[in-house]
């Protein structure tokens, strides 16, 4: 069992319809009335507690709490089902997290994912940050949004990405200018860990190297930050 402290995580998790067992209250502030009738409206259970019942079981809450059961890993759909789907479209954007293990990050780049029309985010799935209420927050809901699947071989998923007609870009210092880059139809960004950077199969796996302009003093950006910046740039190419 898990929980989800956050008001942002929570709403949005009972927005996008996702398990969850019940609704924990201790303090009901204006916002925390606001996610119960929302939970009500959802028909998720909605259970009255003493603060120091959250405080036991869920660090950092506000009065609030939602119990669910998964997380992570959890997914709207296989990548089978993904791929297959994918053979009727002409436009698809997927981003695939090479070892991410800071949980901050994560939500992060999740949340850019949301902003940015990524349709499939995928992770190993082991190495890859798991700590379920952080990401949640750091998402700031986000992750209830966004589809993700968790593989054990990532090289392998690259291959069939390509097999299904996706172009691979790895984000790398060393890369192109990402405005010298056509990211229009089908095609994945691979994002490297926070301090190896790409690993070296998926780095040979890819179809080029792309990277941030910059003028700065210090040799990089954040990943979570440059995800931001790639895929801002990949819809500013899709978009009419």
């Amino acid at each position: 069992m898990a929980y989800l402290t956050g008001f942002h995580a929570i709403e949005e998790r009972l927005r996008a319809g996702k398990e969850a067992q019940a609704l924990l209250v201790a303090k009901a502030g204006p916002r925390s009335r606001e996610i119960v009738r929302l939970a009500l409206a959802k028909q998720i259970r909605v259970d009255r507690v003493g603060a120091h019942d959250l405080d036991r079981i869920a660090k950092d809450h506000r009065g609030i709490a939602l119990e669910i059961q998964t997380p992570s890993g959890e997914k709207d759909i296989s990548f089978d089902e993904f791929l297959e789907n994918a053979q009727d479209k002409t436009s698809c954007l997927v981003v695939i997290l090479d070892e991410i293990t800071d949980p901050h990050n994560y939500g992060a780049i999740i949340r850019c994912c949301d902003q940015f029309g990524v349709d499939m985010v995928i992770t190993r799935n082991k190495r890859t940050a798991k700590y379920g209420d952080v990401i949640a927050k750091a998402s700031a809901g986000a992750i209830s949004w966004v589809p993700r699947v968790e593989l054990p071989n990532l090289p392998r998923a690259v291959e069939d990405l390509k097999e299904a007609g996706f172009w691979i870009f790895g984000a790398d210092m060393a890369g192109e200018s990402i405005t010298k880059k056509d990211f229009k139809g089908k095609c994945a960004l691979i994002l490297g860990s926070e301090g190896a950077g790409l690993s070296r199969l998926l780095r040979e796996n890819c179809d080029a190297l792309v990277a941030i302009p910059a003028i700065g003093q210090i040799d990089s950006l954040n990943v979570s930050v440059a995800a931001g910046v790639i895929l801002y740039e990949i819809l500013r190419q899709r978009t009419p």
